[in-house]
């Protein structure tokens, strides 16, 4: 008989229910902030650094699906890796990502100061970490309730933008072509920026990381990645031309905000803060849907004894991890306080490209069972390892210490791991 802390988590969500939770995580602060950074490294080459990512993305979001539907439990590459290629690749890549999102989580907090709060940003970041996580011990489906409203804001102003911006002048459309097509400054600077790029496009992880809350996983959770990638791919496309058009590269370069910047010029100075509200809406979104995604990993790893068993908790009428999800919450916070916005995104991404790293790995083990083809785990662990190494010098470094005292803590406090078949994650 299970014990309490083995009980299983309710299979409650739809379809829809799923499509949002992925937008809710990719719909973000990374379309707010990402595009300064990313131009700094491409110049004008940052559409094509956006088309690099959406590549290995779409092989990322491919390889997932296909080992959700076979696997849909808890945890998502932990589990996939683990079963696929072993115990160590499965652990390690759950470390990645609890470790990178848990960062990520700490980058949409503090968005949420800079752009809401200007002036006392940890104060609010603080504030809505402890926000998000009293909703999220609600129950999912609250959550999902709060994305889908956020999803529905950020986009309607997201696209408000670019009409705006196409729109017929008496003096002359605003968004210029001939700023959308520019060579290269150099190859590395592309892949660098295409690395950035991505951290705004991870989110459709915690799709899968919720296979053991989803109704009818195998058909469900390959739909529900595949759309909301589709839809978001369509939507940041619309906003990088707009951005790059208005502002052109330096002017994109230059900016800390560039989106509220290009919005500023389209619709007036005087309404600019209606985008600083959507892309503090964004961040509350994302973070809302990371740490969903993180306390469901972070359960995984403590059903199998990678982590204190007390993670695997999972309490009240609506199945919560509350445990994972109040851990979570406070390392969170430790971070917004001591953190610097631009290291945890670099970080961020590198944790989860070699996320996705063992997800095309474990992939690549099906590729006689799925009609896909052999060549898209193959194309994903390949973009994913060159956008890892083209990130910045810095990120690289600290998410290779970070890795090491994983497979320290993995060989010397396994906090009682557990044998073969014991207590395995959707069991």
């Amino acid at each position: 008989m299970r014990g309490p802390q083995a009980r299983s988590l309710q299979r409650s969500l739809s379809l829809g229910d799923a499509v949002t939770i992925g937008l809710g995580a990719m719909v973000g602060a990374g379309v707010f902030a990402v595009w300064g950074p990313a131009t700094a490294a491409a110049g004008g080459a940052v559409l094509l650094a956006l088309a690099l990512a959406a590549v290995v993305a779409i092989c990322n979001a491919l390889s997932s699906a296909a080992l959700a539907a076979r696997y849909p439990s808890a945890g998502g590459t932990y589990v996939y890796g683990r079963e696929r290629l072993g115990e160590v690749w499965g652990y390690l890549a759950g470390w990645c990502f609890v470790v990178g999102k848990t960062a990520s989580c700490a980058a949409m907090a503090m968005t949420v100061g800079a752009y809401l709060v200007p002036g006392a940003e940890r104060v609010a970041a603080v504030v809505a970490v402890v926000l998000v996580t009293a909703l999220n011990l609600a129950g999912v489906h609250r959550s999902v309730a709060a994305s889908r409203v956020i999803v529905s804001v950020v986009a309607c102003a997201l696209l408000g933008v670019a009409v705006a911006a196409v729109w017929p002048r008496p003096s002359g459309p605003l968004l210029d072509p001939a700023r959308l097509v520019a060579a290269p400054e150099s190859g590395w600077g592309v892949l660098q920026a295409a690395g950035l790029l991505f951290f705004a496009f991870a989110g459709y992880a915690r799709v899968a990381t919720l296979g053991e809350e989803v109704r009818d996983p195998a058909r469900v959770i390959p739909r529900a990645v595949v759309i909301a990638l589709g839809a978001v791919l369509v939507l940041y496309a619309v906003v990088g031309v707009v951005v790059l058009g208005v502002l052109g590269p330096a002017g994109t370069a230059a900016s800390t905000a560039p989106v509220a910047d290009a919005a500023a010029v389209v619709w007036g100075s005087g309404w600019a803060w209606v985008v600083r509200l959507a892309a503090g809406l964004a961040a509350v979104g994302a973070l809302l849907n990371l740490v969903l995604g993180v306390s469901r990993t972070t359960l995984a790893m403590a059903r199998d004894g990678h982590l204190p068993q007390v993670l695997a908790t999972v309490a009240g009428p609506q199945g919560v991890p509350r445990v994972a999800e109040l851990g979570v919450g406070l390392v969170v916070l430790v971070l917004v306080v001591v953190a610097d916005l631009r290291g945890v995104i670099g970080f961020s991404s590198f944790g989860v490209l070699l996320y996705y790293a063992v997800a095309n790995a474990a992939a690549f083990t099906l590729r006689r069972e799925w009609s896909v083809g052999a060549w898209v785990p193959v194309l994903g662990l390949a973009g994913c390892l060159v956008l890892v190494v083209a990130l910045p010098r810095t990120s690289v470094l600290v998410g290779l210490a970070v890795v090491a005292v994983g497979a320290a803590a993995y060989l010397l406090a396994p906090f009682g791991r557990r044998g073969p078949g014991e207590g395995r994650s959707g069991s």
